[in-house]
């Protein structure tokens, strides 16, 4: 059965199995993403409905300590679901975290708010989004590591290639659904109701995958391991407890996954945060603009995952790590000037001074959105960092108010009113306000011939094709590394700390960047740095693997100190 897809060749075409076992494993996968991102996208509804009992602030902290729960939680589903795999089987276990996803999803749709249920609505909702995380932990693992053991020699960074397309479709599908809701249903209903109507239709996008991954066949690899009685009774101690296997590991997080994750991260979340936050595009054009760049871009994922096969790993996704940190600081700029002209200008004619003792000043990093920062310093900064201006500090020892010189106007924060005057004094001084004219406004979703969204779709494209570039290899380039018998184990705990923390916390590290900087472009060298110390690593730590074969290597199950060196 399975064993006869072991055996096909390298140069044939895809056989109708290895077709299924790709659409199976991706779908069910796209599935996931999408239940995962609705979350994401719907904060701000979902804050007003399950955290209503508090003010806007405190709601909006909630709301994003509930999404954060989801990302923190996953190298645990890693860990559990990873065991299973490779204790169990691969079919069987990420049949269970689709199952766990899809009906997390579909209560959310059908869970009583705040107004209904009081407190309980929170608390329950916030253990959805771990149920949520825990089993995406699990998700990515098994299906990258049932497509690459069903996979032919020489043609696994291809097949895997198409796993790695399903975190920018599921988020494609999850705006493209939240839109049409909209659309449809009116913005009063959607705030009302509507808001249900996208987790409420997973339970369709369930019922398919669970389907389909019912008429699956348990991986070549694994099924030969098992019948041979070589599997692991411990994999998470074989894995991680055993320094041989450790360093793997360890070597693959920091040389491979995490400048992967930081990279991938900002051409598609912090892309999509600046053009809003920072550059103050409405949401509409923001989110029409990063679907045109993954319609655009996405083709990558599968391009740079063959090429893989032709040249090896390493050279694709550590190329793509030095070219991005190479080229953000311009694309980020030229993407200023064309989506905001006149707040990049702003930027580079109104000076900024805030004037105060900096050992009041606090580095503002706040993943969870729980911490408290109540010096005028940290206020005044966070602030400004909010309105998008650019500022330096000047120190005042003993000073503990701040005052803030923007061009010819001033504002102390001890004054009444401090927020609704820094903002008035900010416009005063020439920035302009989120409205003006020349913000890039698309009036539908084919409005992409002028100038404006034309050129930053092309910005946005090319930082999607760095992200096909490290993304598209990295599941073959796991697999890869690691024996059968602790395969999922070992492969989904570096993935998941290296996109689910390093990625993940990207945006809470880069607005603390921010602020502490007043510089609107210093978040940008937290993916930089990481994403040079990867290339570093990588190229002195990690093996090229992509002529291993996974089937005849390691026969007794272990991983031998020649492999690692070489790779082979």
């Amino acid at each position: 059965m399975a064993s006869g897809i072991v055996a096909s060749s390298a140069a044939g075409p895809m056989t109708p199995e290895e077709k299924k076992v790709i659409l199976a494993s991706s779908l069910g996968t796209v599935f996931e993403w999408y239940d995962f991102y609705l979350y994401g996208s719907l904060a701000a509804v979902i804050g007003l409905k399950f955290f209503s009992m508090y003010d806007e602030s405190t709601r909006n902290v909630f709301a994003l300590l509930a999404f954060a729960a989801g990302f923190l939680v996953r190298p645990f589903g890693a860990l559990v679901f990873g065991r299973l795999g490779d204790m169990v089987g691969r079919k069987y276990t990420f049949l269970i975290t689709i199952v766990i996803m899809g009906a997390s999803t579909f209560v959310v749709g059908i869970l009583p708010t705040s107004d209904q249920i009081g407190i309980v609505a929170p608390i329950a909702l916030i253990a959805l989004r771990m149920l949520q995380g825990l089993a995406l932990g699990g998700e990515y693992g098994g299906a990258a590591t049932y497509v690459a053991e069903h996979a032919p020699n020489g043609r696994r960074g291809f097949y895997t290639s198409f796993i790695q397309i399903t975190a920018t479709a599921g988020l494609f599908l999850s705006l493209l659904v939240i839109l049409g809701t909209r659309s449809i249903v009116g913005e009063a209903a959607f705030a009302d109701w509507g808001w249900r109507v996208p987790f409420l239709l997973s339970i369709v996008l369930l019922g398919i995958s669970v389907w389909i991954r019912l008429q699956m066949q348990e991986s070549p690899a694994f099924q030969k391991m098992k019948d041979e009685g070589k599997g692991s009774k411990a994999p998470l101690g074989e894995a991680f407890g055993q320094w041989k296997n450790a360093k793997i590991a360890l070597f693959a997080l920091l040389g491979l996954v995490m400048g992967q994750a930081v990279v991938w991260y900002t051409g598609q979340f912090y892309a999509l945060f600046f053009l809003g936050q920072v550059l103050k595009v409405d949401g509409f054009t923001t989110n029409m603009l990063i679907a045109w760049s993954l319609v655009l871009g996405s083709g990558g994922f599968v391009l740079f995952g063959w090429l893989s096969d032709k040249i090896g790993r390493k050279p694709i996704i550590l190329g793509g790590c030095l070219i991005a940190a190479l080229t953000y600081f311009p694309l980020f700029k030229l993407m200023s000037a064309e989506a905001n002209p006149a707040l990049s200008a702003a930027h580079a004619n109104i000076s900024t001074v805030v004037s105060v003792d900096q050992s009041t000043c606090s580095f503002q990093f706040n993943p969870t959105g729980t911490a408290r920062f109540t010096q005028a310093c940290d206020i005044t900064k966070a602030a400004l960092a909010r309105l998008s201006v650019n500022y330096r500090v000047e120190n005042v020892p003993g000073q503990n108010v701040a005052r803030v010189q923007i061009g010819n106007q001033s504002v102390s924060s001890d004054q009444p009113g401090f927020a609704a005057a820094l903002a008035t004094a900010v416009t005063a001084a020439g920035y302009p306000a989120a409205s003006n004219p020349t913000v890039v406004k698309m009036s539908g979703p084919f409005d992409i011939f002028r100038e404006q969204p034309a050129v930053l779709i092309g910005i946005l494209t090319l930082l999607v094709i760095y992200v096909t570039m490290v993304y598209g290899p990295i599941a073959a380039a796991l697999v890869e590394l690691f024996p059968t018998r602790i395969r999922y184990t070992s492969m989904s705990l570096p993935y998941h700390i290296g996109n689910g923390w390093f990625g993940g916390l990207m945006p809470a590290t880069a607005f603390a960047m921010i602020a502490q900087t007043g510089d609107v472009y210093y978040g940008l060298w937290y993916p930089i740095v990481i994403a040079l110390a990867t290339v570093v690593i990588g190229i002195f730590m990690v093996p090229e693997t992509f002529k291993r074969d996974i089937f005849a290597t390691n026969e007794d199950g272990s991983a031998s100190a020649a492999d690692w060196r070489t790779g082979k």
